[in-house]
């Protein structure tokens, strides 16, 4: 049962109210038409006036100044699909025992509402910045109609606050992802008459030394970039030496490297042929000397290297990641939030905020 407090505190019921009303729409990535038109609405309802760019709606500040700079509050509505675990239904948005249950409750609709909240907190007020809220699609998958679609049709950004479930602990440096395809090729012969170069045992070589692989540089927030083989492909008939094997790399990139760098440094210890699937996925931390890490300090937030990948690695502009809920929750059956987790995410975004923007911490908004 709720307490007191969140029942009759009208930012985290409305938070919850929405957040129910968006578990209960599929929206698994690049199928989020209905929740963006859900969130436009409740933005409407609100008297705040959204832009929407596929399926991201952006909003601005009731008084924004192209001369001011500007934060962004971004956290995303598409969701995975539902595992075979569920117990419950995904879609139902039940609450018990102060948990609301439900598909993307933790991973990021806790977080998403929790934002939407503090940028309406927020919208009417004259500041010193101006506050832009994103809610994105498809980072489940990094889509390219998601976040990175839209960072053009955005100001300059001093500071984007990314909603991820962290327990509002701060990230301040987050692991970039490269996927690479490797060619091994070798030369096709008769099994039985030993003839050929086997592509297969060429390939055990270089897997050999992905596995014990350790890059050079290592990041004092990240540590170590590492390089997982994930996939092996060869030979199609039993008799048949084959004269090609393919295997795919996953590489978990810290601050320490650019994609590129951690990709050349790969192809100076493997003989197979390397192609990166894409080059997008970048690692990021947050510059020494920022405003935010001296905001942190002065909350006394936890700060830490996330492993995970979300919308940070594609936003070009110094971030962090925080909010309600629990990583260790995301995409596991019948995943859920507490109630409480809102309220305090809501709080906690304010009071960052107001560090942050007036060197102050208001604990008394909400």
């Amino acid at each position: 049962m709720e307490s007191d407090i969140l029942t009759n505190n009208d930012y985290t019921s409305k938070a919850i109210s929405l957040l129910q009303d968006l578990i209960k729409i599929p929206s698994f990535s690049k199928e989020e038409s209905a929740t963006a038109d859900t969130i436009a609405t409740f933005l409407d309802i609100h008297q705040i006036a959204s832009q929407r760019i596929g399926n991201n709606i952006i909003a601005y500040n009731k008084y924004f100044e192209d001369s001011k700079p500007s934060i962004l509050l971004n956290s995303h509505h598409d969701t995975v699909k539902p595992n075979s675990g569920y117990t419950k239904n995904p879609f139902d948005a039940s609450i018990e025992e102060g948990k609301l249950f439900g598909l993307g409750s933790n991973d990021a609709g806790g977080c998403l509402v929790s934002l939407i909240l503090t940028f309406i907190h927020y919208y009417s007020q004259k500041l010193p910045y101006n506050i832009i809220l994103v809610a994105s699609a498809e980072e489940e998958i990094s889509g390219k109609n998601g976040i990175e679609s839209i960072i053009n049709h955005l100001p300059k950004i001093e500071l984007a606050i990314v909603g991820e479930p962290t327990l509002m602990q701060m990230a301040v440096a987050e692991k970039g992802l490269m996927v690479i395809d490797a060619v091994i090729r070798g030369r096709a012969g008769h099994a039985a008459r030993d003839e050929g170069e086997n592509a297969i045992y060429k390939a055990l070589e270089d897997l050999d030394t992905v596995k014990n692989y350790q890059f050079e540089r290592k990041s004092p927030f990240l540590g170590n970039t590492k390089v997982s083989a994930t996939i092996i492909q060869a030979g199609s008939q039993h008799n048949v030496v084959p004269d090609t094997c393919t295997y795919t790399l996953d590489v978990r990139v810290t601050d320490s490297y650019t994609l590129t760098e951690a990709l050349d440094e790969l192809n100076t210890v493997l003989k197979a042929e390397l192609t990166p699937r894409s080059m997008r996925l970048n690692s990021s931390r947050v510059p020494d000397g920022h405003k935010i890490l001296q905001t942190a300090n002065k909350l006394n937030l936890i700060q830490y290297g996330s492993p995970t990948l979300s919308d940070q690695a594609l936003i070009p502009y110094p971030s962090i990641k925080i909010g309600p809920g629990d990583s260790a929750r995301s995409h596991t059956p019948d995943e859920f939030i507490y109630l409480e987790e809102i309220h305090s995410g809501i709080k906690g975004y304010i009071n960052l905020l107001n560090s942050y923007i007036f060197d102050e911490s208001k604990s008394n908004v909400i």
